[in-house]
């Protein structure tokens, strides 16, 4: 979702001169950045951001300098709500300026555009006060602010209720843009039987976000099935469909799925991304050893790699980061899933379509048929499938693809049950990465506390065995704007990874049990789901709270844990 980052009314050549001349970055870095941004359609300015060539703050740190103003850092130092409501909403969006805080009698001011003379003298009535002091702030870093601004979306349902112009319409869209403004990965509409609840699921949690009157609901479930094009006189089948939604500069996806309840049609709306940039492994999360170890296997003529774990852990995005590596304009890739949740430019996508009868199995085999050098599966679900794949992997190609089981170990004895002979499996498999998504604790508000083992004992019993000191330092989050108060921000990915060595090989080929593959991973060094989570919630990215909700400690003993344990 969303664009280009926005900096005002500067363009994108002004901007590279700017941190030119700043020193912000070299002449080197641009001209090697130019020829891949003009390859993938991309701003200069994105492409040295994804790069990590610099970061957001410092480019708006360079344009307030050219500016001569400070640099609100909206992010680091969000604005209160009190102050943000001290400009009316009419007057913030349209000279795109947010109060940043109040010093002595002056009050600091953040815009986009501090060279524009006339947001002063427009100011100074709203604001009883001529003293205003301008900062600089980045556009996006604004707009997020207004956010404050909107009223409840039942006050808006019932605005337009009461209206009486197109409900429907206007509650989709209502409803639309409050997800797409919190960050929302699913929309739930649950009919009950008085009212229907409205709910968000924003970084893996669901929240309410309003209810709707259940005498529009019937219109506002014909008007979602007309944009997904779904048949209107079906209301007792499970139903399917998509919707193609923008808002300004942003593109959504939106993948439906309605299901009929007993009060009535249940809709779950998924949203999609539209395009992938930038994505790196270690923004997914894995170490530097992981980071090596994938980056090594991805860079294999062939053989095959495995994301496992179950719905809505990250496995797409996790093999899109493994494509961004690999993505040449040397190499083809080609993919087949269900939905095409990113857009990768220079890969040739395939979309599975029940109606056609273009299945993941006959889709893999037409691919094959075109040989490219890499392949991605979106999902491995049955034998036919992955025959395929493995041949594919078996015959010159890297494929990628999803698994469903529950960690990296019990990927290999089910995909022997779904009848793959373990001499070509064990020939073909060369990465298993399970994973799991935890939410980031908001770094706006996070604060160290002191605990104690003995507070840990009482989360979970075997807190010794991964945290040996009787005082450590641990993270929390107050709630604050940045974050909707609810004191986390994004998510990150826990990960257990097996390389398929000579061992496992030789495991493999014996059909050995899931627990006797990760004995001999363990041994090589894998660290499990919650270890990989332990050193997370160590550094402060997420909490024990966080890490509990989404897995377990293993019930065996870590080695690496018995080895510190003896040495303390």
């Amino acid at each position: 979702m969303g664009g280009a980052l926005q900096w005002g009314n500067l363009t994108d050549t002004e901007i590279k001169d700017i941190l030119l001349v700043e020193d912000y970055v070299t002449k080197d870095d641009v001209a090697k950045f130019e020829v891949a941004a003009k390859q993938h359609y991309e701003s200069l300015i994105d492409v040295l951001l994804q790069q990590k060539v610099i970061t957001s703050e410092l480019v708006g740190q360079a344009i307030a300098e050219f500016y001569s103003v400070p640099f609100a850092d909206l992010n680091a130092r969000p604005p209160t709500r009190e102050n943000i409501l001290k400009i009316p909403e009419e007057v913030a969006k349209k000279l795109h300026v947010v109060v940043f805080e109040v010093e002595d009698n002056t009050v600091v001011v953040a815009t986009d555009n501090p060279s524009d003379s006339g947001i002063k003298s427009g100011l100074i009535e709203v604001l009883k006060t001529d003293s205003i002091k301008l900062n600089y702030a980045p556009t996006q870093a604004i707009e997020t602010t207004f956010v404050a601004y909107r009223k409840s979306l039942e006050t808006r349902f019932s605005k337009i209720i009461q209206s009486e112009g197109r409900v429907a319409p206007e509650i989709i869209d209502e409803i639309f843009d409050d997800a797409f403004t919190f960050r929302a990965s699913d929309i739930h509409l649950e009919p009950r039987e008085k009212e229907v609840v409205v709910r968000f699921r924003i970084d893996g949690v669901l929240h309410d976000a309003g209810r709707i009157e259940k005498s529009v609901y019937e219109a506002i479930v014909n008007r979602i099935k007309v944009l997904g094009h779904i048949r209107t006189d079906k209301h007792f089948d499970a139903l399917d469909g998509t919707i193609h939604w923008e808002k300004k500069d942003a593109i959504v996806d939106m993948r439906i799925s309605i299901v009929p309840l007993l009060d009535g049609e249940k809709i779950v709306i998924r949203l999609l991304s539209s395009y992938v940039k930038g994505l790196s492994l270690s923004d997914l999360g894995l170490s530097t050893q992981d980071q090596e170890t994938v980056s090594a296997t991805a860079k294999k003529p062939f053989g095959m790699i495995l994301a496992s774990g179950p719905t809505g852990a990250g496995k797409t995005t996790t093999m899109y980061a493994i494509l961004e590596i690999l993505n040449h304009p040397e190499v083809n890739i080609t993919t087949i899933e269900d939905p095409v949740e990113y857009h990768l430019t220079g890969a040739n996508q395939i979309q599975v379509n029940a109606d056609t009868k273009l299945t993941f199995a006959r889709g893999l085999r037409s691919i094959v048929r075109q040989d490219p050098n890499i392949i991605l599966v979106g999902e491995i679900r049955d034998m036919e499938t992955a025959e395929i794949a493995v041949n594919a992997a078996l015959t010159g190609h890297l494929l990628l693809s999803s698994f469903h089981s529950n960690d990296a170990a019990t990927t290999i004895p089910r995909m022997l049950n779904m009848g793959i002979e373990p001499f070509l499996l064990a020939s073909t498999l060369e990465l298993v990465v399970s994973q799991r998504l935890v939410r980031r604790i908001c770094e706006t508000c996070r604060y160290g506390v002191s605990m104690t083992l003995k507070d840990l004992t009482a989360k979970f019993p075997e807190a010794n065995r991964f945290f040996p000191a009787a005082t450590m330092t641990m993270y929390k989050s107050k709630g604050c704007n940045a974050c909707g108060n609810t004191g986390y921000l994004g998510r990150i990915a826990i990960f257990e990874i097996i390389r398929i060595t000579k061992e496992i090989e030789e495991a493999i080929l014996k059909q050995s049990t899931a627990a006797e593959i990760w004995r001999i991973a363990e041994g090589q060094g894998s660290k499990s789901l919650f270890e990989d989570g332990v050193e997370k919630v160590k550094s402060g990215i997420t909490d024990i709270d966080e890490l509990l909700r989404v897995a377990a400690p293993p019930e065996d003993i870590p080695k690496t844990h018995e080895k510190s344990a003896k040495a303390s």
